[in-house]
């Protein structure tokens, strides 16, 4: 007699929490119930995605393997809860409607259109040809659109567009691209353009066109907000735009066609390839070399924000015209990007000529993310679109959900729940009251989305920022955070470090617990505290913010002590100025002490005659940057040993400007500048591990975007047996420093 095998019958609960909505996760767990044929059902939750499926053990477990080794391109599976269910006997497997709870799910940022959607925008027998809102399951718009959670169409800008009968067949086909892609749309049903401020009596791409040919100014409204466009190799429109834009100095971004075209005027490597061509599509930072764009776009720069097309429109576009174009955020300087159409036509009409609209409401606005590659890790300077608002997975659970409401420059704010730590989009430098209604419109908004009611509230210790006066008004237990150790904890957070490490912080200003302003600082550190071991030697900072901007200022308060040996340099000003500022020094007159690696850099820059006054901050060390060419020599520097380790600051500048007085190639000057700065750093991180025996060093701060100073000492730490580490998802400028903050609220909060 033979006997069959009696296979096993089971079912399982599967509960998936991650960036699994709107990414096409349903119909993928549909496609591969189907393969391994069991039954069951699918659903989002506001927490996640809901999943049971019942079928023979062997099956069952191949499907949970594929389900976490395979997930769709977009997904991001931060957890897999299973537990056993009894058999209920599914004879099908259903992808059922949302249902809500009380948790809450990450939100996918927006991508860029895929390779499929571009196919067929590009396809003259398909239904979408050339149309530019062509979106599917794996591209799109996301968070630009969701105003709630569960992501469903009814919960974005998409609700007001009924899908016509082909669209709403594929919507509601799970083995369909498209399927339950929320923003789905075509020329029937969908977003439609519509170009303003001449006569076109053509497509309104080709309006846009035309424009651009002819050195106009457009308005382009695109994913999260508008573009200001102008054809990048004309110096006319180019210096027309920053003379009505009022942008004075900043590099613009500029997007080109593709590979080849960025190839002419840039060094590109294969890694910088993968950061231009992802689907996130940031401006990446590349080396200039060859052919030249239009004076004002960076000027007294090496590198060159470059961006690829990421959205239909931008296709459209590229596609017919033979030049790069400027896109630059499309905002009155400092204010926020404009992101509705009566808003744009109203901000910019004295900026742009003409505009390029659409009709599908952008909810959450967001600026194009700005990354680079360096010391083998990308290192992301602005985290905006395409990266936020993907969570920072913390290791282990936070025992309190904590608001932290980052510093003044370059905002951004950060909520945690779990072992989720949510960081804002990039807000901005809150310097004026539109930015600053924002960054509070912006809050209230995450706390919505990702359903986090804060308990605590962690600020900066600066009492004059204004993050920190709205903590004040949260009527919330407050943390009080130190600036710089928020940066190394920013970086130690990314990275999962738990232990004490040798933190080194270099950026421009941050509000130091004596008082003073720091800014080049050694800390022995955790999450929790820190000993400040080291930092340069404190100097004068005549007229205090006036000195950011007038850097032969802050060159006067570095040379204070020895001015005598300056005769040169002083001959360039008027004499009464520096008598005045000099008398103002001495007798401390709104003169604060400051221990600053940005400071440094912009004396060094004064006394090397490349500028005096800087248009934006850290120009200055942008241009000392870019004159470099590699050399293995520094000046000699000396540290003392008195209350902990003080670099002297005077020994580099005087050798500096003895270099200058000779007329040694400036370049040569800047590479054996940069070098000093990594000597004494390493020397310093030396000696702090013979005397406190620790082995982990974390590098954050603003002055840490400079390529050759963090490539140069990271290399140099690791020769010499260090653990170094430096942001790379998170920025190090103060772009991060919320997340700082966070962890080490949490932390102080902890028992």
């Amino acid at each position: 007699m033979v006997r069959g095998t009696v296979r096993k019958i089971q079912t399982k609960q599967i509960e998936i929490s991650g960036i699994v909505q709107g990414v096409g996760f349903r119909p993928f767990v549909f496609t591969l119930a189907k393969k391994y044929h069991l039954g069951g059902i699918v659903y989002n939750t506001s927490s996640g995605v809901y999943i049971e499926v019942e079928g023979e053990e062997e099956n069952v477990n191949s499907f949970i393997k594929e389900l976490k080794n395979n997930p769709p391109p977009l997904a991001v599976i931060d957890e897999v809860k299973v537990k056993d269910l009894e058999v209920k006997g599914y004879e099908d497997f259903e992808i059922i409607s949302s249902q809500e709870n009380d948790g809450f799910v990450p939100v996918s940022p927006d991508m860029g259109v895929c390779d499929d959607c571009l196919r067929e925008m590009r396809d003259p027998n398909d239904r979408r040809y050339r149309y530019p809102f062509i979106n599917c399951t794996n591209c799109g718009p996301r968070f630009s659109i969701i105003e709630d959670i569960p992501y469903d169409r009814p919960k974005t800008s998409m609700k007001v567009f009924p899908m016509c009968e082909k669209c709403e067949k594929e919507y509601n086909d799970p083995n369909d691209r498209r399927f339950h892609a929320q923003p789905v749309a075509c020329f029937d049903c969908g977003p439609k353009l519509e170009f303003v401020g001449a006569d076109c009596q053509q497509d309104e791409i080709k309006c846009a066109i035309d424009s651009l040919k002819k050195g106009k100014i457009v308005a382009i409204k695109g994913i999260g907000g508008f573009h200001l466009a102008v054809n990048a190799l004309s110096d006319e429109a180019v210096s027309t735009l920053r003379s009505r834009k009022k942008r004075y100095g900043k590099p613009f971004a500029v997007m080109m066609k593709d590979i080849e075209q960025v190839e002419k005027y840039c060094v590109v490597s294969e890694e910088e390839k993968k950061l231009l061509l992802s689907q996130r599509r940031p401006i990446v930072l590349l080396k200039k070399k060859g052919e030249k764009l239009a004076k004002g776009i960076a000027d007294g720069l090496d590198t060159l924000g470059v961006i690829l097309p990421y959205a239909p429109i931008h296709y459209l576009l590229m596609d017919q015209i033979d030049f790069p174009i400027v896109m630059t955020s499309g905002n009155v300087s400092e204010e926020p990007l404009c992101k509705d159409n009566e808003e744009a036509i109203k901000n910019l009409k004295d900026i742009a000529d003409v505009f390029l609209l659409n009709n599908r409401d952008i909810v959450n606005r967001i600026d194009d993310s700005v990354t680079s590659f360096n010391a083998g890790y990308e290192r992301i300077i602005r985290r905006a679109r395409g990266y936020a608002p993907q969570p920072i997975l913390l290791k282990k659970d936070t025992k309190v959900n904590v608001l932290a409401v980052g510093g003044f420059y370059k905002n951004t704010f950060c909520f945690t729940k779990g072992h989720y730590a949510f960081i804002s989009h990039h807000i901005g430098d809150l310097d004026n009251e539109k930015t600053f209604e924002y960054y509070k419109e912006e809050i209230e908004k995450y706390k919505r989305l990702f359903k986090v009611t804060p308990e605590v509230v962690a600020h900066d210790m600066h009492k004059g920022y204004l993050s920190t006066q709205y903590a004040l008004l949260c009527g919330l237990p407050l943390v009080e955070v130190q600036h710089h150790h928020a940066h190394i904890a920013s970086c130690m957070a990314e990275y999962n470090i738990t232990d004490k490490v040798i933190g080194i912080a270099y950026d421009g200003t941050g509000y130091g617990t004596d008082g003073n302003i720091w800014g080049a600082e050694f800390f022995i550190c955790d999450l929790k505290d820190f000993i400040r071991v080291g930092h340069l030697e404190y100097k004068p900072l005549p007229g205090g913010e006036l000195a950011i901007k007038k850097i032969y200022r802050t060159a006067l308060g570095f040379i204070s002590e020895d001015i005598g040996s300056y005769g040169d340099f002083l001959e360039r000003f008027d004499q009464k100025e520096v008598e005045i500022i000099l008398k103002q020094i001495k007798r401390k007159i709104n003169t604060p002490y400051v221990s600053s690696m940005g400071r440094f850099f912009d004396a060094a820059s004064s006394l090397l005659g490349l500028r005096d006054e800087v248009l934006f901050e850290g120009q200055g060390a942008m241009e000392l940057e870019s004159l470099i060419v590699d050399t293995d020599s520094f000046y000699e520097f000396e540290i003392s040993h008195k209350d902990g380790y003080i670099i002297n600051t005077d020994i580099i500048l005087q050798q500096l400007y003895n270099d200058y007085k000779k007329r040694v190639d400036k370049r040569i000057i800047a590479a054996k500048f940069h070098n000093s700065i990594v000597e004494f750093t390493h020397y310093l991180a030396l000696e702090l591990r013979k005397e406190f025996g620790i082995n982990k060093v974390v590098l954050s701060g603003g002055s840490f975007q400079n390529r050759y100073l963090l490539k140069k000492l990271l290399s140099k730490l690791s020769d010499s047996g260090f653990e170094a580490y430096s942001n790379s998802r998170v920025p190090c400028n103060d772009g991060g420093i919320s997340l700082g903050q966070a962890v080490i609220a949490n932390k102080k909060l902890e028992g």
